[in-house]
């Protein structure tokens, strides 16, 4: 496993502050359903990836589990660690730090959903699972780059579960389910293909990046990674304090999110906004109003803001809007904060 400590810091990433939150509000709410980073190459989507799982707290685990169980969170729990409760042997906990489950362009859906061993269950009337990559990355990271390059059935596949929270196999009447919550990150190069429009619709956020033209940015750019390679230790050392303090945002508002509330006017102009911008099904109005209570937990408020539906909108429409073949559709935040605000508030 990498040396999480030798990571570039989140913190010191200049700019793509857009791609920075998205990944913030997927860690401090997994079920947004994850988010896709479209942009192109060289614009730091690995490095804000792996730099994210060292903010996440340790994890509390079930000693030699393969699914990475939480001890006290034993209703999410697989079926092996549920069956030694039941036979009322004590669990062995462990802790580790939260991962980044790498998954290759040529995965196979055994590879990622694992196997079941039919003729040991033939012969032997006992499951035999093999784990696969969804088990690996539960309550982790799961990062595919090049998410466009994959299967579309597995590319479905992972978005399932990353809505469901589990992963459910079946082969020839025999069946396994195991828990697989993890924060599902894809990044992709436009220029090397698109997603199919139902696989972009259900990944819960989307950003689009590019790099930086600012000359006084790419230099702090240049400059910050020759002083991290010289001397990884006293860079990380330097971006301690910044690192600690996000740290301890997201695990705050963790905690304060389950307490948020958004009024039925701001539900209201949430309606108004999908209609308006011209998006299919209800999902987009689901994922704004979860990504806008996930923004307000964040900024340690439990009532939802016109700020925070502006800044989580554009990430929950981006890749929702309806267009033709090579049309470019202009969603900014300023069309965004102007048609919210042109919604017609709720008659009492």
């Amino acid at each position: 496993m990498e040396n999480q400590r030798l990571v570039f810091p989140f913190t010191a990433i200049v700019g793509q502050e857009k791609m920075k939150l998205a990944l913030i509000l997927n860690a401090i709410n997994p079920r947004l359903s994850g988010v896709l980073i479209r942009g192109e190459k060289g614009t730091a989507k690995s490095t804000a990836v792996r730099s994210l799982a060292v903010l996440l707290p340790d994890l509390k685990v079930v000693k030699d589990c393969p699914f990475h169980c939480d001890p006290e969170e034993i209703h999410k729990a697989c079926v092996g660690c549920r069956e030694r409760l039941d036979q009322h042997v004590e669990l062995d906990i462990d802790e580790r730090p939260s991962q980044v489950i790498n998954l290759p362009v040529n995965a196979t859906e055994d590879r990622v959903v694992g196997t079941l061993d039919l003729e040991h269950a033939i012969k032997k009337g006992e499951k035999r699972f093999e784990p696969g990559v969804l088990a690996d990355a539960n309550r982790g990271i799961l990062y595919v780059d090049e998410v466009n390059l994959l299967d579309d059935h597995i590319v479905d596949v992972l978005l399932d579960s990353a809505a469901m929270g589990v992963n459910s196999i079946e082969r020839e009447g025999v069946s396994h389910t195991h828990p697989a919550e993890f924060i599902l990150v894809g990044t992709m190069n436009p220029e090397e293909g698109e997603l199919r429009p139902q696989l972009l619709d259900r990944f819960g956020l989307c950003v689009h990046i590019e790099g930086i033209s600012d000359p006084e940015q790419r230099v702090e750019v240049v400059q910050r990674w020759v002083a991290f390679e010289d001397d990884p230790e006293a860079f990380i050392l330097r971006w301690k304090d910044t690192e600690t303090d996000l740290r301890e945002r997201i695990v705050n508002a963790r905690k304060t999110l389950p307490q948020v509330r958004i009024s039925d006017e701001m539900l209201n102009r949430i309606a108004h906004l999908s209609v308006e911008i011209g998006v299919d099904g209800h999902r987009a109005d689901i994922i704004m109003m979860k990504s806008a209570k996930t923004v307000a937990a964040f900024r340690q408020r439990t009532e939802v803001t016109y700020e925070d539906l502006e800044d989580s909108a554009e990430m929950a429409l981006q890749h929702r809007v309806r267009r033709r073949p090579f049309e470019e559709v202009a969603l900014d935040r300023e069309r965004i904060a102007s048609l919210l605000r042109q919604g017609e508030p709720v008659t009492k």
